[in-house]
């Protein structure tokens, strides 16, 4: 049953596929629409004309007999003998349905052309199809297109605009800091060469300063040893000095609390040379006094000491815890090494001395001082004629008053330098001299 099955199968298998050939060689219906011309029509008619073309030259078969088989005989001896007469026309019958089949090959052919060009044309129409979806959405993406473009381009100019700014901003910044940079470097190279210009300067002054004090220093002590050897050879001649006079016995503190004015007015106005003994180690006031000075140092630091004649003013120096001993100031002065001090005050004193010890003291100072040892002498101002009216002949161990120009001058002669006269306003009743001791 099942052999039976396969063989149907195989039977139904071969036919369609028989049947497809033929459709293949002969198409007919249409072709994607297009109805194509019926051959069959064709090809039976050919199938008939060519079983007519066979025939020719054949007897009708009849039923057997004895006078169908004469009758038989004789068609076949007629058609023998008329071969020569049809020969050219089965000839022709012959070529014709060769033309036939030979047209009808061609018409199947070109049914077989029409297909596939049906078949292309059906891949064009598809492709047509696709082409007029894409043109009917071209119009839609292009417009889309064109926005985005557009925006895209604005966005683009505005990121362009943006970079250009912030590149602008920071070129300009940049120029101001190296601007800021160039002008500070300048600046300071201005600075570090006028500060190297001015070092050296002040180098330059200094040691041209340090070849005057010593062209000066040598100077002054040809100068003094001349005046020592003339003093010495004076002295050898004649008669010693006289000693100076005795002060007359008086209550001197009293005297100078009523005349000369309170401790704290006094130091009120020898307040002023504080700032210039300022950095001295070794200072010596002469005639101290009651210690007014000698306190103004001690409150600023700087090492004093002071000497004076009188027992009660040194008494009560020391009570204020002031260092200070009663001595007669030449004997004291010779007394100390030579450039043992940096610093003498003698305020209100050289009034008191014979005019002709005064350049003795100038000179006992300037021994005893070191090198840039600073001298401030004051006394009271004979420019100011109202000294002679009011206080000068108050106190009666007064001398003489010394001008300012001949103390001066006993500065110079002495190897002193850079001398000032400092007058006190607002009446100029005292002046001071300050100079420093060349090398």
């Amino acid at each position: 049953m099942a052999d039976n099955d396969l063989t149907t199968e195989e039977l139904l298998a071969i036919s369609r596929e028989i049947r497809e050939r033929v459709r293949a060689r002969h198409p007919e219906g249409s072709a994607a629409g297009v109805p194509l011309p019926d051959l069959m029509p064709i090809v039976h008619a050919r199938d008939a004309a060519q079983a007519k073309v066979a025939a020719i030259g054949t007897v009708n078969p009849r039923p057997p007999g004895l006078l169908n088989s004469v009758v038989q005989a004789l068609k076949r001896l007629v058609a023998r003998l008329l071969d020569w007469h049809v020969r050219e026309q089965v000839e022709f019958n012959r070529g014709v349905m060769n033309g036939l089949e030979a047209i009808l090959q061609a018409l199947s052919e070109n049914n077989r052309a029409l297909a596939r060009l049906a078949a292309q044309a059906e891949e064009f129409r598809a492709e047509a199809r696709e082409l007029k979806d894409i043109r009917t959405h071209w119009a839609a993406w292009r417009a889309d297109w064109e926005q985005k473009l557009a925006a895209n381009e604005i966005q683009f100019l505005r990121s362009v605009a943006d970079l250009q700014g912030a590149f602008q901003h920071r070129a300009t910044l940049m120029e101001s800091n190296f601007r800021d940079l160039v002008r500070s470097q300048h600046a300071d190279f201005t600075g570090a060469l006028d500060r190297a210009g001015l070092e050296i300067q002040k180098r330059l002054w200094a040691d041209l300063e340090k070849i005057r004090l010593e062209f000066e220093r040598l100077i002054h002590a040809e100068l003094r040893l001349v005046r020592q050897r003339a003093a010495l050879a004076a002295h050898a001649a004649g008669p010693p000095p006289e000693p100076a006079p005795e002060r007359p016995p008086l209550d001197w503190l009293a005297f100078a609390e009523r005349f000369r004015g309170s401790r704290e007015s006094v130091q009120e106005r020898l307040r002023v040379y504080v700032p210039r003994f300022a950095g001295r180690r070794a200072v010596l006031d002469l005639g101290c006094g009651r210690g007014e000075f000698l306190e103004l140092m001690q409150k600023a630091g700087i090492p004093a000491r002071g000497i004076d004649q009188h027992e009660e003013a040194v008494a009560l120096c020391r009570e204020r815890g002031l260092e200070a001993e009663r001595a007669e100031i030449f004997s004291y002065l010779g007394g100390l090494a030579d450039a043992s001090l940096d610093g003498v005050f003698c305020a209100q004193v050289v009034e008191h001395l014979p005019p002709e010890r005064l350049p003795e003291l100038v000179r006992l100072a300037a021994a005893k001082l070191q090198r840039d040892g600073l001298l401030v002498i004051e006394t009271p101002n004979p420019e100011s004629l109202a000294i002679f009216a009011t206080h000068f002949y108050l106190d009666p161990s007064h001398q003489r008053p010394v001008p300012p120009a001949l103390l001066v001058f006993y500065l110079e002669e002495a190897g002193f330098d850079a001398i000032e006269v400092k007058r006190f306003p607002p009446d100029g009743l005292d002046y001071a001299a300050v100079g420093r001791k060349l090398g």
